[in-house]
């Protein structure tokens, strides 16, 4: 039986992630703050799946709880999936959020990872997977924070990708769009071509399984934002500013 731990395992992506593995008979970690969400979405999906109350903010809650489920048969896969967002972009930031932003969608990755290769090394074996996001392509305005974060996941990943072969470890980056999540359903702005959970986990799933580098959707939405990763900056600045595009708020 292969095993899988995903951070954030509870609502949204992550839950969904669950669920697949679960359905293809994997055995599953998954670890939140909050039991009672993990009550409230796997009240028919008891088998084969293990709850840990670990903040990923919190890198000894983390190993411990990686390390635990691992003991029986190893770790063949981690999916660093918890992460936040910011619910108003606004011009002036949070800081002290954004801090907390930093730490959870950087540092929880690097925890998660840290801890999985103390598993997976001495046996040469495993695949390591960060949910990214597209605002890892571009500074956008209002989201500093998060698109700072993002596209640090996402350099650490490709690094950690060429670093990791010599262990026959793949790294993966998935780069998602908009997703209806909880995290997304607190957004007070247009979301364009935004796709359901599930989907996105089949697709994200699919990547995994084909040990993708990198992997980004939905494939238009996802084009267009890397191809203005591209335009000189003064043309994307300008892009930018324009009100219909820009979310952030005075």
């Amino acid at each position: 039986m292969r095993a899988v731990f995903i951070t954030g395992g509870t609502t949204g992506i992550g839950m969904e992630l669950a669920k697949l593995y679960l359905s293809q008979g994997w055995k599953v970690g998954v670890c939140g703050r909050d039991r009672a969400k993990f009550d409230e979405s796997f009240q028919a999906h008891r088998d084969n799946i293990t709850f840990y109350p670990a903040d990923v903010a919190n890198r000894e809650d983390l190993q411990r709880a990686i390390a635990d489920f691992s003991k029986p048969i190893g770790l063949d896969l981690l999916i660093a999936n918890a992460g936040i967002g910011y619910k108003y972009k606004t011009k002036v930031p949070d800081f002290d959020y954004s801090y907390k932003m930093i730490h959870v969608n950087l540092l929880g990755v690097m925890y998660a990872f840290e801890a999985a290769l103390n598993v997976m090394i001495p046996r040469s074996q495993g695949q390591l997977v960060a949910i990214s996001s597209i605002a890892g392509y571009n500074g956008l305005p209002g989201v500093s924070a998060y698109s700072a974060s993002k596209a640090a996941v996402s350099k650490y990943c490709e690094s950690l990708h060429l670093d990791m072969r010599q262990f026959n470890i793949c790294v993966t980056t998935i780069h998602p769009g908009f997703v209806d999540t909880p995290l997304t359903q607190s957004n007070h702005h247009p979301m364009p071509f935004i796709i359901d959970a599930p989907k996105a986990a089949r697709l994200i799933g699919r990547a995994i399984a084909k040990k993708k580098m990198v992997y980004a959707f939905p494939f238009f939405f996802s084009t267009v934002v890397r191809f203005l990763g591209i335009l000189p900056r003064p043309w994307y600045r300008l892009l930018m500013s324009i009100k219909t595009i820009n979310y952030s708020k005075e």
